[in-house]
């Protein structure tokens, strides 16, 4: 990886960066690329050039060369910057866009290696906004850098030459005028960057209204929020619209500068050139008409070199997006002495572990908690206690603070990501379903299972009667996150995914939490059946599913209150006997 950039890294230390990285990777398609915009640039000064030849033959002038001759050389120029041309916009879009795919990977590449606490914190839109709008500003910067310091000038410098040979001394009017252009987009550019970042944050703005929109819509039914979202959008694109029209006019207003002073030059070109009074004597009809086409094609590589730099100011700020993502250290990457986990674990432990996601409020105090090997172990208590915190710590979302988390004695610090994924099933309070089929769902926890594998994981989670009457039965799509399913639907196919993944360490979020009464007891003959001989570690408020766990642990504040086995806890004097001292069990007829 290149080094990081300092916060305050210029427009060049950026732009050589994007070259380096992206450009050489490329760097033989840019090279047809820069061959036909060389040929361009050429093309173009000798069409101007050539203009003193048919000025030459339109007015019959005895020196002129032949009128087929003059044709031909005319359609070959013509031809050749045409073919050139296309070939340079190929060149350059199939280059681009696969940069633009480039980085767009390993940005999602360096997205799925941070850590669960930097997600936690950055909105989601704000993701999708560097995603995609930093690539693109990435190919722009490529784009500007390449056709400016290739096309533009060596076309400008091709027209000058045509000029200065054709008129020396009337070319010293357009070199000293042109440089005052430059002056007058100085003072545009402090502002560029500036409308862009804003412009950045109303379009991060509108997509999370989208997000908000499509995820809430059934909130915003009940509660008649809609007007409230529609304001806010309002606002949001009414600020990306003003924005966008501030950046148009800071691009364009080189345009009318180099209009004015390309009038200037042309009216005092035309009064010196019709005076005898120039160095050199008056040119010939034939070498003004070249000077001047030359001159008026000079403009328009001009406008956009004066315009290069207030483009690539406005690229910089989506490209240092960009690299403040890709320069993030990896979070997920495993230590160089990390070593795998054995097929079959079993004993799981945390060990004096302290654990804050702010670095002020402890979610977890000085937790020592065992959970046996082969057996289910339910943790209950108040909201907020510290119960999916430590599923989040099993998971290794996070690390602890302080202490350590063990499987079979091992600090999971010590052992490779991959393995412990592969030893450890989860099923999560708030289901995730992805938006392909229900076959792909449950796949989704053991890629190499069967069609076969899949429907007996279906079955075990009691999920079997529903899916084959979907209209497609297991081929049936989902929607996002599983819209088309119900919760209880949703929760079952989550079940199937742990079930299907046949990991020794089954970790359960209130796996029932979205059943009714009946499905309840479906799933909690299934879960019975998936966690015998595994390590379950399962989380519930419900006493039907705490009755599926060989042990209990009762969390509060953070801490571990009580824990022993379920009979004696349930009829003990403590705060499980407490919590579910008024609940009854009542098993619903078939």
């Amino acid at each position: 990886m290149s080094p990081r950039p300092p916060p305050n890294a210029s427009i060049l230390e950026v732009i050589l960066r994007v070259m380096r990285e992206n450009f050489l990777t490329q760097k033989w398609v840019y090279a047809v690329a820069i061959i036909a915009m060389v040929i361009v640039a050429a093309t173009t000064a000798a069409s101007a050039w050539i203009m003193k030849a048919i000025f030459d033959v339109l007015s019959n002038d005895p020196d002129a060369y032949a009128a087929p001759a003059v044709a031909g050389a005319v359609l070959l120029i013509l031809t050749g910057k045409g073919m050139s041309g296309y070939i340079q916009q190929v060149a350059l879009a199939k280059a681009g866009n696969r940069i633009v795919a480039d980085i767009q990977r390993k940005i999602y590449r360096k997205l799925l290696q941070q850590e669960a606490s930097w997600f936690d914190t950055t909105a989601s839109s704000n993701i999708l906004v560097r995603v995609t709008q930093s690539a693109q500003a990435a190919r722009s910067m490529i784009d500007i850098v390449v056709t400016s310091f290739v096309r533009d000038t060596l076309t400008l410098a091709g027209l000058i030459v045509v000029m200065v040979w054709q008129y020396a001394v009337l070319s010293g009017v357009f070199l000293v005028l042109g440089p005052l252009a430059v002056l007058g987009v100085r003072t545009v550019l402090s502002s560029v960057r500036r409308i862009m970042k804003a412009e950045l944050t109303s379009l991060t703005e509108i997509l999370k209204i989208l997000q908000e929109t499509s995820a809430g819509v059934r909130v915003v039914r009940a509660f008649g929020l809609e007007e409230i979202l529609q304001a806010r959008m309002d606002g949001a694109v009414r600020d990306v619209e003003s924005r966008s029209n501030a950046l148009v006019r800071l691009e364009s207003i080189t345009v009318p500068m180099i209009d004015a002073l390309s009038g200037v030059a042309i009216a005092i070109i035309l009064l010196v050139s019709t005076t005898a009074f120039v160095p050199g004597g008056k040119a010939s009809s034939g070498e003004l008409m070249a000077f001047i086409t030359a001159l008026l094609m000079a403009f328009e590589p001009a406008k956009r070199l004066s315009q290069m730099r207030v483009q690539l100011e406005a690229a910089f700020v989506g490209v240092k997006m960009m690299f403040d993502i890709l320069d993030r250290p990896d979070a997920m990457q495993d230590s160089p002495d990390c070593t795998d986990l054995p097929a079959q674990v079993g004993q799981v432990a945390l060990r004096g572990v302290n654990f804050s996601y702010n670095g002020k409020v402890k979610a977890l105090k000085d937790m020592t908690l065992i959970f046996p090997a082969g057996r289910t172990t339910a943790l209950v208590g108040p909201s907020g206690g510290g119960k999916s915190t430590i599923m989040s710590l099993l998971l290794r979302l996070y690390d602890p603070t302080e202490g350590v988390v063990e499987i079979d004695g091992r600090n999971l610090r010590g052992v490779t990501r991959k393995s412990l994924q592969e030893r450890t099933a989860y099923v999560g309070q708030n289901t995730f379903l992805f938006a392909t089929t229900v076959r792909e769902n449950i796949r989704m926890g053991r890629r190499s299972a069967t069609d076969a594998d899949v429907e007996a994981a279906a079955r075990a989670a009691q999920a079997h009667e529903f899916i084959v009457g979907l209209p497609n039965g297991y081929d049936s799509q989902v929607g996002e996150n599983g819209v088309l399913l119900s919760g209880g639907q949703r929760q079952r196919l989550s079940l199937a995914r742990a079930i299907v993944k046949d990991a020794p360490i089954l970790l359960l979020d209130e796996a029932t939490s979205a059943l009714d009464n009946k499905s309840e007891w479906l799933v909690r003959d299934a879960i019975a059946s998936a966690t015998r001989g595994r390590t379950t570690i399962l989380i519930a408020h419900r006493l039907s599913t705490v009755l599926a766990a060989d042990e209990v642990a009762y969390i509060e504040g953070g801490r571990l209150v009580e824990q022993g086995p379920l009979a004696a806890m349930l009829n003990g004097t403590g705060k499980v006997a407490a919590l579910f001292a008024d609940s009854a069990v009542t098993r619903p007829a078939a």
